[in-house]
């Protein structure tokens, strides 16, 4: 049985995994390649980052200490929707099953961020479950939304109704 805090994450998730899903499905497949400026990421590399942070940084926080060095931060560029939302799916299959392990130990216990023998990070794993896992997420999407808006495609409700869909109306 998951802890009150591996709870109180999940359920984040799974509050979180609609509005995403939704956004991610409103990608125009032909814009994959678009950008909004040179040093942005296109469209499509935005799109499978922000599928692939819950369970990219599960993995990560999974283990005690991780050296950047030997993280892979290559850009991937997906060739279709449909590898993002294969890849929101896995993503979350990782990131329930690694909460769902979580017990308060292990949430407490000291993890660490290293780049070769440079600490940079040391807080509690909670701490970056938050952090990178949530609010790193939560950043990427509404950038995702700007994107979307910048393309003219209609933004789904996330926390609240947008221009292009206000349920409260009829």
């Amino acid at each position: 049985m998951p802890t009150p805090l591996a709870t109180a994450f999940l359920a984040e998730l799974e509050d979180e995994t609609g509005p995403t899903r939704r956004l991610l499905e409103r990608v125009p497949p032909a814009s994959l390649p678009w950008r909004p400026h040179a040093r942005s990421m296109s469209l499509g590399e935005l799109a499978l980052h922000v599928a692939q942070i819950p369970g990219a940084f599960a993995t990560i926080l999974a283990t005690d200490h991780v050296d950047f060095r030997a993280v892979d931060w290559g850009t991937r560029v997906p060739q279709t929707l449909a590898d993002v939302l294969t890849a929101f799916d896995a993503s979350l299959l990782t990131a329930r099953a690694f909460l769902t392990s979580l017990d308060d130990s292990t949430a407490n216990a000291q993890w660490r961020a290293t780049m070769g023998p440079r600490e940079l990070l040391a807080a509690p794993r909670r701490a970056f479950i938050r952090s990178l896992m949530f609010n790193h997420w939560y950043h990427h999407r509404g950038e995702l939304m700007v994107y979307l808006r910048l393309l003219n495609v209609p933004l789904p409700p996330v926390y609240g109704p947008t221009a292009d869909e206000n349920p409260f109306v009829g």
